[in-house]
């Protein structure tokens, strides 16, 4: 996740110039609290969030008994990562459910924030909660609004309730009213937004709202604007009284000041982040999570659910055999590159593994080089080999990689590059296989 990367480097750059002691001195803390204190204004984060984390963890850390099980320096990390987490929420914020169906989810936000695609979003993940969500079109100013939720809709396989360009109170009421009739037990409304906050904007959703009484309101955000998304998120809220707050675009290259300071601004919660542009890229947003990635610890629990959903558990079994066994193959290169591409790319894999963060250096893996943009000539070179090739690229020669080169119409140079990342691969599942957080 590119949002924390500078951050993360750092922090930990921070942690690194530690002295290893018996206990921490109040020099040590106030030296690393300023650098900490910088690092997070550097990141945008909010100025009175950052004076209040850095009082808190400073408060916690003089004088404390390093526990015996850790040095100084994690002891410290201990202690951010809690305060990270608390900065955060604390816990992972789920959705309100009505006691009488339906529940009624009420999108709100300026434009530009990826709101009419975020409702798509929700909806797809509700339906993989067997839910049956019922989509509304209630931006009727917007030109091609209603249409884009159609689309959307038809991606994510759910029904769009719309009435054109007519009331956006009454087609919210009769949407509700439809998807009682119609056993429906969720109702996602699509409002409009603006490019700026104005009375206008306001006053509609507030009707909204007295309409159909809502069990959630959530605020899309968009994280790429740092503290204007916190501005935001404080002016909807307090008008609006919002129930929780959507990030979008958390895949960017931001500072992640938003993330990090908007629940402490708005008191209110992040119930999901979106991280990237296809409908299946909305997560629920677990604090603990991001706090212990934003510090290189991994986020295991993510990247399991993102496997479970990626491969099936007996497409895992025979692929734990080949690592175990050392018997990977380039097919088994092409299937990895499609789980692989599933689950976020090989980037974002290795930033939730443990102790995997920047690992790629260290064991001579350039992440760039194994680009997953480049699938499509990978697959045709590997396609252009015989079985006896694909099972032991050993045996290919200068003058099959001439062969395979024109039968795939690309280059001998395109081929030495596949066979560089097959190689490359294997070093890093290799790696996965002896961390004892992945064990085969």
């Amino acid at each position: 996740m590119a949002l924390f990367s500078g951050l993360s480097e750092k922090l930990n750059h921070i942690f690194s110039k530690m002295t290893k002691r018996g206990k921490l001195t109040e020099l040590e803390i106030k030296t690393a609290m300023r650098e900490v204190r910088i690092a997070l204004l550097e990141a945008d984060v909010n100025i009175m969030v950052v004076k209040q984390f850095v009082n808190r963890v400073s408060e916690r850390a003089v004088g404390q008994e390093i526990l015996k099980s850790l040095s100084p320096t994690q002891q410290v990390i201990k202690i951010v990562n809690e305060e990270l987490t608390a900065l955060m929420g604390s816990t992972n914020s789920k959705l309100n459910v009505a006691s009488n169906p339906p529940t009624v989810i009420m999108m709100a936000g300026l434009q530009g924030a990826g709101k009419t695609t975020l409702v798509g979003k929700l909806g797809m993940h509700l339906k993989k909660q067997g839910k049956n969500p019922l989509l509304v079109a209630c931006d009727v100013y917007r030109p091609a609004a209603i249409n884009q939720l159609k689309v959307v809709g038809e991606k994510c396989d759910c029904p769009v309730f719309e009435k054109g360009q007519g009331n956006p109170v009454k087609i919210a009421k009769e949407g509700v009213a439809y998807a009682k009739s119609f056993g429906f037990d969720t109702v996602i409304i699509d409002t409009a937004g603006r490019l700026q906050i104005d009375e206008d904007l306001m006053q509609e959703l507030d009707d909204i709202k007295a309409e159909v009484n809502p069990a959630e309101i959530l605020l899309v955000v968009d994280s790429m604007t740092g503290q204007v998304a916190v501005e935001v998120a404080d002016t909807f809220n307090k008008r609006l009284e919002v129930t929780g707050l959507v990030l979008t675009k958390l895949d960017g290259d931001t500072r992640g000041g938003a993330t990090l300071s908007i629940k402490a601004v708005t008191g209110k919660p992040i119930k999901f982040c979106s991280v990237g542009e296809k409908l299946g890229d909305l997560q629920p947003f677990y604090p603990d999570r991001m706090a212990s990635r934003i510090l290189g610890m991994g986020d295991v629990l993510t990247l399991i659910e993102r496997a479970q959903e990626a491969v099936t558990e007996e497409e895992a079994k025979k692929m734990a055999v080949k690592f175990k066994e050392n018997s990977f193959t380039l097919d088994d290169l092409l299937s990895q590159f499609e789980t692989m591409k599933k689950m976020g790319g090989l980037k974002d894999m290795m930033a939730m593994m443990p102790g995997m963060a920047g690992m790629g250096g260290k064991m001579n893996i350039n992440t760039a080089d194994i680009d997953e943009s480049k699938f499509v000539s990978m697959r045709a070179v590997i396609q252009s080999m015989t079985k006896r090739e694909r099972e032991n690229p050993n045996i290919i020669n200068s003058s099959r990689k001439q062969r395979i080169a024109k039968g795939s119409g690309t280059s001998v140079q395109e081929v030495n590059r596949v066979l560089k990342q097959f190689e490359q691969t294997k070093l890093l599942m290799k790696r996965m296989k002896n961390n004892k957080m992945f064990k085969f």
